[in-house]
């Protein structure tokens, strides 16, 4: 019985791994397909490639930037922009919803500005941003921080009050005190969320970075873009929009490894 349920599993398995690899190879000829259309038409002038480049010059442009000396820079930049707003944001949201689910007096007097603070345009505080901070990286971080942070405390708060109340109780009734049911329960409960969070983050950082970048910047993808727009360089602005997607990709899947890593550990 048990080599019966032992084969059975395996094959389970395998099917699970053959349909993972279908899907990859799908999602790569559709990428492929599409640069591949995208290309034919340009190069037989079906669509204008003033307007929309084509991938042969985006490449082109990429070995221009490259031979320039730029190309490091632009992205490296924008690179470090982003991930010190991602970690500020990610952890300092996080250490706040901590504080706010420790503390319910304190949650309940700031749960309506926390709300007004997610609905504000963090567009429209850029000036702002730059009379408090200064130009440069230290406004791009900032306005980065402001797109992420308040949605890091509402998404971890969420996850901390969905913990069962019962559970709780379970662990009061055996003598626990509330840093213990923190480190016991709480945020080995929310761990799921918070991955999920890292996932959200991802995309919102590009946006806060970009928007940052949009504001004041000497360098950067978001400088090239503008830069590009300005001079009508449209092979410019799909350039640093296709490095922007590259990044961002390539974040994503970092936080998808540890999502594995950490499910892997959860699980066992």
């Amino acid at each position: 019985m048990k080599k019966e349920i032992s084969r059975e599993f395996k094959t389970y398995l395998r099917k699970k791994r053959t349909h993972k690899t279908i899907v990859l190879i799908i999602q790569i000829g559709l990428l492929v397909a599409l640069i591949s259309l995208w290309e034919i038409l340009a190069q037989r002038g079906i669509i204008d490639t003033f307007i929309l480049s084509s991938p042969s010059r985006i490449i082109k442009t990429i070995g221009d930037l490259y031979l320039s000396g730029s190309l490091a820079l632009h992205i490296f930049t924008t690179l470090n922009e982003a991930l010190i707003g991602f970690a500020i944001a990610t952890i300092g949201g996080y250490i706040i919803a901590i504080i706010l689910w420790w503390n319910e007096t304190l949650r309940k007097i700031l749960d309506p500005y926390i709300v007004v603070l997610n609905s504000l345009p963090k567009i429209a505080l850029g000036p702002i941003i730059i009379i408090w901070v200064g130009v440069g990286t230290s406004a791009i971080v900032t306005m980065d921080i402001l797109i992420m942070i308040v949605i890091s405390i509402i998404t971890m708060l969420n996850a901390f009050s969905q913990i069962e109340s019962s559970k709780i109780m379970v662990l009061k009734s055996m003598g626990a005190n509330k840093f213990q049911i923190l480190f016991k329960l709480i945020i080995p409960g929310s761990l799921k969320e918070f991955i999920s969070l890292l996932k959200i983050n991802v995309g919102l950082t590009w946006v806060g970075t970009i928007m940052g970048e949009y504001l004041v910047s000497k360098a950067g993808l978001g400088y090239l873009i503008i830069y590009g727009s300005q001079i009508f360089n449209l092979d410019l602005v799909m350039t640093g929009t296709i490095l922007l997607c590259i990044l961002a990709t390539l974040m994503y899947f970092i936080v998808a490894i540890i999502e594995k890593i950490v499910n892997k550990r959860f699980n066992n």
